[in-house]
């Protein structure tokens, strides 16, 4: 059961816009934020979209946005009961290796996301803050 990632359309938005208000509503309630669907809907237009898939089963999405300097994590949610199962490091090690040609990989996490763990694991280190933010980066070598 090898994990893999399928290029999303917009038949996929409303999936990543549902699952991704599920999984931060939380942290918006937390911080005081407001969410938007638009926003997202306006975000998810200009990005790098991917399902992550697990044989035929969407188990979540990535969210990706790059410039000459880093490849951008903007969005990345697996399904609760797909989680712990290893997707989440399988993907931050693709994503890890698709940075390559810009040199660094790069995120944010809200402070108070279990998720940071992961991130340190998988190599991305706390390299500032933003109000309820940790910024977080890898540098990625061509081997």
């Amino acid at each position: 059961m090898a994990f893999h990632l399928r290029a999303a359309t917009d038949r996929d938005l409303t999936f990543a816009r549902t699952l991704t208000h599920e999984a931060m509503s939380g942290y918006y309630a937390q911080y005081g934020l407001l969410w938007s669907n638009d926003g997202f809907d306006t975000a998810w237009a200009g990005r790098e979209n991917w399902l992550i898939c697990r044989d035929d089963c969407v188990l979540g999405f990535i969210s990706l946005s790059r410039d000459r300097h880093a490849l951008y994590i903007r969005e990345l949610h697996l399904l609760e009961s797909c989680r712990k199962q290893g997707a989440g490091s399988w993907v931050l090690e693709q994503m890890a290796l698709k940075a390559c040609p810009q040199g660094l990989l790069r995120l944010t996490v809200f402070k108070t996301n279990p998720a940071k763990r992961l991130y340190q694991r998988k190599g991305l280190s706390i390299v500032g803050e933003e109000d309820c933010f940790w910024r977080m980066e890898r540098v990625c070598l061509s081997s």
